[in-house]
């Protein structure tokens, strides 16, 4: 349960998991081929996410396997699994 006037929104949405990938590159602004906080965190909010800001640092503190500060090609997969946490459901 929330806080009052708080909205705790989980998303509910199933996607290929190829789709997921192209909708995370296409957030990548800059065309370096990874996924900055801010990057991700438009990304999440494009999706309807709450706390997509918070989410985002959260994500990338968990994921980032090389410590860049960002998501890279190869840890895509990973978000994609940390994304099911919040109700994304990538199918194969």
């Amino acid at each position: 349960m929330g806080r009052k006037g708080w909205t705790w929104r989980q998303l509910e949405a199933s996607l290929p998991e190829n789709q997921m990938k192209s909708i995370f590159k296409a957030f990548d602004t800059n065309g370096d081929g990874k996924l900055s906080r801010k990057e991700l965190k438009v990304c999440l909010k494009k999706f309807g996410m709450s706390f997509a800001g918070f989410r985002a640092w959260h994500a990338i503190r968990h994921i980032d396997a090389n410590g860049d500060g960002m998501i890279g090609e190869d840890e895509i997969k990973e978000l994609i699994k940390y994304a099911a946490k919040w109700g994304i459901i990538v199918t194969t």
